[in-house]
């Protein structure tokens, strides 16, 4: 399917004014009506607003190409809008955008509008194309210009590659976080370069998609040396041995030359695998705390899907229990059988969740062999395994999983330059039996050293919060609030949840009212923050931040874990000042709590809750614009 294909002469205005992006919007939203593609033209419409919300579509260099997959959509389509004097769409450069185009996919047609939005990256990525485009004269004309660029640039019949019997002087691989635009945007400015340099040149794209114009192994050894512009992890293992850079996917669209001649003239390190994904950028050696970030964001990025889907799971067996009218008490959740369908299953997920933030850490850092050492040690931490009790009775929570994940991972580097000096005969029985015996081996008695530790942690935080007593309500809410947000699911989370299921037992109602508000601060805070202040947080963490909501209304603490690993220093100090005016406030109010658990389903069980709620929302209000006030605005 090519560009044209989706876009008629209905679907195209030149030379048009509008003063602002919604207005911009709109014109272009009309067109794709007019084209007769959208079943719902409202409906299509919010899609594309939502996408805005996520990150504008203006990519720089006066282009914006705002774009929805939904169930409003009939057929795939284009719409597309020149402004002379451009317009602000809030694009990463700040300039104007004068060159618009829209993509409407339906929700059942695959990717088609990222293979198209792909395509067009590439040609608008020529200057003087845009400018053509620009200087049409009429509609007709617009299209002539695409057509013609589009296929020289795609055949219809693909030409015989003039290198198709040789080898290419330089590969290249690009990347970047959400694969669409400048994944492609820096492919092409490679293969420009290349052409201009009269140097050959592949560029693997690793995109949305999938990855495409895959290097092969032949290429790879004949080639004199390879640049991966990315900003994400790409395979590295098959360029072991090659001169390579590593740098930014911008370094890519922004200097391609320097690069291809770097390469060319020998000015690049050779690259040794030691199981780490990523390489160095710009062929200097990378900053620890950058290999320490990249690595936590491979775990926090596949922990995800398992907070989200067990957290949503647990909310609906609440919400079932509580329309059947079952008893708001540490049960809910259980007493009707689709309740507990829902509560069991997103258990499992939940019980998933730590194990899989140490395990993709593990193999971030010492790939494969990495794996089974992070997912057995992060199971520890949940389980709070010790040498005394394998079973386990002393969990560490998430930040036990973290340094699961670390250590596991450095260990087992650690462990196969060990085993480099072994015979050769045993290599073929490294990896699957020397590696993970030894791996499994160090991170048990690691974990099970760790565990005791904060055992005695857990009981000396007990035995605090008791000896309080009544000697200030608030500054006691006020701990057990702060201490619900420290480590969610650890030492002082389990303490000050003990703390409160014991002081229910003893007829004292108020302190679990102020150890559930303070868990439920944290993930109220971070979906407040990433609806109000969007640019404080990546394209994926606003995507998931609604999830939150429910997760913070459910006292399902865990929802802010992945916001917390990805950026501690910022967000666990935020979500505890929080929670701990949220519990102080609690405690103030005489508000109380006779049941463990159910947030807000248990409101019926509450004492004051009223100034309860109030509570809540003026603690998740100062989370919120801690972080606002902490984490620094985003560029992407």
């Amino acid at each position: 399917m090519r560009i044209v294909d989706l876009l008629g002469k209905e679907s195209v205005a030149l030379n048009q004014t509008p003063q602002s992006k919604s207005e911009a919007i709109d014109l272009l939203v009309d067109l794709q009506a007019k084209g007769g593609k959208l079943a719902d033209k409202e409906e299509y419409k919010k899609g594309i607003l939502a996408r805005e919300e996520m990150g504008s579509t203006a990519v720089g260099d006066g282009i914006a190409i705002p774009h929805a997959k939904n169930a409003a959509v009939k057929a795939p389509s284009l719409a597309a809008m020149t402004v002379p004097d451009g317009v602000d769409y809030e694009a990463l450069d700040d300039e104007p955008s004068n060159l618009l185009f829209m993509i409407a996919a339906p929700a059942d047609g695959g990717d088609v509008h990222l293979d198209v939005l792909a395509r067009l990256m590439t040609i608008l990525m020529d200057e003087d194309f845009r400018a053509k485009l620009l200087a049409a004269e009429s509609v007709e004309k617009f299209i002539e210009i695409i057509d013609t660029t589009e296929r020289e640039k795609y055949p219809d019949e693909p030409k015989a590659e003039a290198v198709s019997n040789a080898a290419y002087k330089v590969l290249a691989v690009t990347a970047c976080p959400t694969g669409i635009a400048h994944t492609y945007m820096a492919a092409e400015a490679l293969e420009k370069a290349g052409k201009k340099l009269n140097i050959s040149i592949k560029v693997e794209t690793n995109g949305s998609g999938g990855a495409k114009n895959v290097l092969t192994a032949e290429e790879i050894a004949q080639c004199d040396g390879i640049i991966v512009a990315a900003d994400k992890s790409v395979e590295m293992s098959r360029f072991d041995g090659k001169k390579l850079i590593s740098t930014k996917v911008s370094d890519g669209i922004k200097i391609p030359e320097e690069l291809i001649n770097r390469i060319e003239a020998g000015d690049a390190p050779i690259y040794h695998h030691t199981g780490e994904k990523a390489a160095s950028g710009s062929g200097a050696p990378e900053s620890f705390g950058r290999k320490m970030y990249k690595h936590l964001m491979n775990g926090v990025s596949n922990m995800l899907p398992f907070t989200v889907a067990g957290g949503i799971f647990i909310a609906l067996a609440f919400l079932i229990d509580t329309i059947a009218g079952a008893p708001q008490d540490s049960n809910l959740g259980t007493y009707t059988a689709a309740a507990a369908f829902f509560k069991t299953i997103g258990g499992f997920a939940f019980n998933f969740m730590v194990p899989v933030l140490a395990a993709f850490i593990g193999k971030s850092i010492a790939d494969r062999p990495g794996f089974l050492v992070g997912l057995v040690g992060g199971y520890l931490a949940t389980t709070g395994s010790t040498f005394a009790n394998v079973a386990g009775d002393v969990p560490s929570g998430f930040l036990g999983a973290l340094l699961a994940g670390f250590a596991g991972g450095f260990l087992m580097l650690g462990i196969e330059k060990l085993c480099d000096k072994m015979p050769k005969a045993l290599n073929g029985i490294k990896p699957v039996l020397i590696y993970p015996l030894a791996g499994l081996g160090v991170i048990a008695v690691v974990m099970c050293a760790i565990n005791p530790i904060m055992g005695l942690l857990n009981t000396w935080l007990s035995e605090f919060l008791s000896s309080m007593g009544d000697t200030s309500k608030i500054v006691l809410g006020c701990i057990l609030g702060g201490m619900m947000s420290i480590d969610m699911g650890g030492p002082f989370n389990k303490a000050a949840y003990v703390f409160g299921t014991a002081a229910i037992a003893s007829g004292n109602y108020d302190i679990m009212a102020a150890v559930m508000i303070g868990g439920m601060v944290p993930p109220l805070a971070i979906a407040l923050s990433t609806t109000f202040f969007k640019n404080r947080w990546t394209e994926e963490e606003r995507k998931n931040g609604p999830v939150n909501y429910i997760m913070g209304l459910s006292f399902i603490t865990e929802g802010a874990i992945p916001y917390a690993a990805a950026d501690p220093a910022r967000v666990i100090p935020s979500c505890l000042v929080g929670a701990a005016v949220a519990g102080g406030l609690s405690m103030a109010f005489n508000c109380t709590l006779m049941a463990p658990h159910g947030g807000i389903f248990v409101i019926a069980v509450i004492g004051n809750w009223l100034p309860y709620l109030l509570s809540l929302v003026i603690g998740s209000a100062v989370g919120m614009l801690l972080l606002a006030l902490l984490k620094k605005k985003r560029a992407d």
